[in-house]
This record gives C-alpha cells, structure tokens and sequence, in this order.
C-alpha cells in the first residue's frame, strides 16, 4: 500500500503561483508514476501531469503546459507541482495520484490517491 498527502494549496491572486506537494509513504519502491489532477466544482475530475518516477519523463494537460512543472524527489519520496501564471480557471481540488504499473492520463490507471488541496485564484 502507498499513502499519499498533498499540501501547498491556498488563495492565490491570478498571475500568481504556488507549489503543492505530495509525500509518498508506504510501499514507495513499488511507485512506477505518480500524477496531479484536478477537480473543480460539478466538473469531472480532470488529468494535470504525470511523471514517471524513476526516469522522471513527464506529459502534461494542454492547459497546463508551458505554466505547470512537475518534478520529483526520490530521496524526499516526494512530488511537487509548480504552478506559475495562475488563472482563475485554474481553481478546483488537487489530487496526486501513484500508480504501480500505469503511466498516462487516465484516472483509472491510478490505484492510490491522497485527499487533495484546494487551490483558489481570484481574479
């Protein structure tokens, strides 16, 4: 089993950024990817970004591409997503992700989940 705690979000004006976290803990020799997704209010939860997490090859959500930066560190057993150029379209819960086996968009792919972080930016 991987346990997983996310923590990092907060208000944000838009422009702004903040860096949200997620420590593994648990079985994490087994990790094989972890993701970020999303989940605003009565929308779908959505996929962000996904790192594989020995290589570190990462894919991003074209909505979040050139703002979001993914990246891990293995000694930490930790995730980060960087947020940078905030829009208020960026505002939902934030959820991370550990796979064993899977690494891509689907949500279903992802057997462990943490509780998530509410990340708010005002416009």
């Amino acid at each position: 089993q991987v346990q997983l705690v996310e923590s990092g979000g907060g208000l944000v004006q838009a422009g702004g950024s903040l860096r949200l976290s997620c420590a593994a803990s648990g079985r994490t020799s087994s990790i094989y990817a972890m993701g970020w997704f999303r989940q605003a209010p009565g929308k779908e939860r959505e996929f962000v970004a996904t790192i594989k997490w020995s290589a570190g090859t990462t894919y991003y959500a074209d909505s979040v591409k050139g703002r979001f930066t993914i990246s891990r560190d293995n000694a930490k057993n930790t995730m980060y997503l960087q947020m940078n150029s905030l829009k208020p379209e960026d505002t939902a819960i934030y959820y991370c992700a550990a796979s064993n086996d899977y690494y891509g968009i689907g949500k279903s792919g992802y057997g462990y989940w943490g509780q998530g972080t509410q990340v708010t930016v005002s416009s």
